[in-house]
This record gives C-alpha cells, sequence and structure tokens, in this order.
C-alpha cells in the first residue's frame, strides 16, 4: 500500500513537474539561425562527443559550418560524428561535406584536456592542416570529481576546465587572428559564484573540496575571458563567457544520488533542468550571431549579456592568474 500510494504520488508530482516545464522552456536561437549562416566558418568544440557539445556541434553543422570535433575519446568521436551525420540526412539535408550545400563538414579530432601533452600535438596539427579558424569553443568541463590530477600533476578540474583550455587557446590565437574577424566562446557556469582563487593553494593539495574546485575553476573560466578580451583589443578577435544553466548531460557523472531518491530527482531534472539543445543555445548564438559581432569579454546566460559580481571582474586577479597559467602550462618559464 505504502509503495502504491507513493508511486502515486511520484505519478503526479512527474506529472505537474511537466506542466511547469513546459512553461520555463528555452527559445531558440533569436533570429533564426537559418541554414547556411555559418557556411564557410570554421568551428573547434572541445568536447563535442556528449552533451552541451555534441548540440552545440550539430546545430553549427546544420548552419553550414565545418565543425572540428576535439574529443578524447577518438573512437566514441567518430560514433556521434556518424550519429550526427544520419540525424542531418534524417532532417532532410544533405550528407556533411565541402560540397554539401546549406550543410557543414564533420571532423574529428583527439585533444585530451587532462593532458599538456595532447593539447600541443592537437594544436600542431591544428596549425599544420587548418587554413583558418572562425570559432573556438572552449566547452568541456569535468564537475565534482573525486581528487585526481592531471598527467602533468594539476588538480583534475582547474587542469582541465581552465589550464587544458588555456593551453589550448594561447596556441591557436595566431590562426584566430590571420582569421579575423574570429571568437572565442568560453562556457563557464552560474556556480562560479562559489569560488575563489587561492594563489597558494591552486593545486588543492593543503584542502580539496570537489563543488568549491568546479566553482573555482569556472570563475578562473571568467577571469581568463575577461583578461584575454582585454589582451586582443584592436585584434578583431573577441572572446564571450556563457554559463548554459542547469541542463541534463552526464557531466554530473561523479554525483552520488542515494538509490531511494533517485526515482524523484530525475523526475526533476527531466521536468526542470534544460535539455543539451536547449543548453546550447547560448554557445551557439555567441558563435553564429550577428548581434555579437564586435561585443567582448561579456558575460551571457539565455542569449542575453548579464552582470558578474566583483570577485569574477577583478583585473588585479585577473592579470596575476594569467601571468601564473603561463608558467603552469609551459609557455613561460
Amino acid at each position: 500500500m505504502a509503495v502504491a500510494t507513493l508511486a502515486a504520488v511520484l505519478a503526479a508530482l512527474g506529472g505537474a513537474l511537466w506542466l511547469a516545464a513546459r512553461r520555463f522552456s528555452v527559445q531558440r536561437l533569436p533570429g533564426g539561425g537559418d541554414s547556411g549562416l555559418m557556411h564557410g566558418k570554421t568551428v573547434l568544440i572541445t568536447g563535442a562527443n556528449s552533451g552541451l557539445g555534441r548540440a552545440t556541434a550539430a546545430e553549427l553543422l546544420r548552419l553550414g559550418a565545418r565543425v572540428i570535433m576535439g574529443c578524447r575519446d577518438r573512437v566514441r568521436a567518430e560514433e556521434v560524428a556518424g550519429q550526427l551525420r544520419r540525424e542531418l540526412l534524417q532532417a532532410g539535408g544533405r550528407e556533411p561535406g565541402p560540397s554539401a550545400g546549406g550543410a557543414g563538414e564533420l571532423v574529428v579530432r583527439e585533444l585530451d584536456l587532462a593532458s599538456l601533452r595532447s593539447v600541443r600535438a592537437f594544436c600542431q596539427e591544428m596549425l599544420q592542416e587548418e587554413p583558418r579558424l572562425d570559432v573556438l569553443i572552449n566547452n568541456a568541463g569535468i564537475f565534482q570529481c573525486p581528487y585526481m590530477k592531471t598527467e602533468d600533476g594539476f588538480e583534475m578540474q582547474f587542469g582541465v576546465n581552465h589550464l587544458g583550455h588555456f593551453l589550448l587557446t594561447s596556441l591557436l590565437l595566431g590562426l584566430l587572428k590571420s582569421s579575423a574577424p574570429s571568437r572565442i566562446v568560453v562556457v563557464s557556469s552560474k556556480l562560479y559564484k562559489y569560488g575563489d582563487i587561492n594563489f597558494e593553494d591552486l593545486n588543492s593539495e593543503q584542502s580539496y573540496s570537489k563543488s568549491f574546485c568546479y566553482s573555482r575553476s569556472k570563475l578562473a573560466n571568467i577571469l581568463f575571458t575577461r583578461e584575454l578580451a582585454r589582451r586582443l583589443e584592436g585584434t578583431n578577435v573577441t572572446v564571450n563567457v556563457l554559463h548554459p544553466g542547469i541542463v541534463r548531460t552526464n557531466l554530473g557523472r561523479h554525483i552520488h544520488i542515494p538509490l531511494l531518491v533517485k526515482p524523484l530527482f530525475n523526475l526533476v531534472s527531466w521536468a526542470f533542468f534544460k535539455t543539451p539543445a536547449e543548453g546550447a543555445q547560448t554557445s551557439i548564438y555567441l558563435a553564429s550571431s550577428p548581434e555579437v559581432e564586435g561585443m567582448s569579454g561579456k558575460y551571457f546566460g539565455d542569449c542575453k549579456e548579464e552582470e558578474l559580481l566583483p570577485k569574477a571582474m577583478d583585473e588585479s586577479v585577473a592579470r596575476k592568474l594569467w601571468d601564473i597559467s603561463e608558467v603552469m602550462v609551459g609557455i613561460l618559464k
């Protein structure tokens, strides 16, 4: 009897949540997002084989971009690339390729942001084989994992979410500048609000909180964006940062949810969390929309500019973090 009652309550709650969720659904890309909008543009997306990255790749491919998927698991990325090609055909488009009309081309390259060696090898290949890069989307990330270190000995969340992308962007800046007008899009999180940059323990060897370290890495993304925007003034290369909102992806695979609570959590997440396609809209907007042409150093959510907390706009902290990051990734000795 108790089980039946609980099931009924959960079913009713699920129905209510579904109705509520329809009221708060995210709008699609402002301005239409017509097929061919990104024709002739080359876009690099990190972590494009799942979640937000996959959804972003799918839409930019439809818009005509040549999409490079930078992924750690090449086999999995090739599988996803095949899925994206089939989805495009099923939607009435042509097979992605150089002569595909409105649709773009899809390329898979191996990139492990937890390895500076891999980042350097990836960038060397990019510079040798790619004549231009119009948009770089720093999308990949790791969320609240147990304490572990990257190949180079950095705390994993700081190493992947910030340092890996810092080196990647630094090494590709020349190509972005020669392709200008070009754009850099950085995916952060609203959870930056709970982080601080502790220069005395960036590697979290004195203490480790998986939630704090994630927030710190996302704050670092914002500080990096603002300092990079300052350094790129006059180059016709813009950089903006965004938060996608709460999205149903596998990013939370390290979060333990008690078995008894899981059904309720699944209902809530299904009803209130964004789908990857909805969560990807701001990334797509910043990568493609004429509305943000020339804008740089801004923070966006739901395709609109938002305000930042003072700690995310501290120029002295941003410059110090930049200088230390250059040393950590080996740009400066």
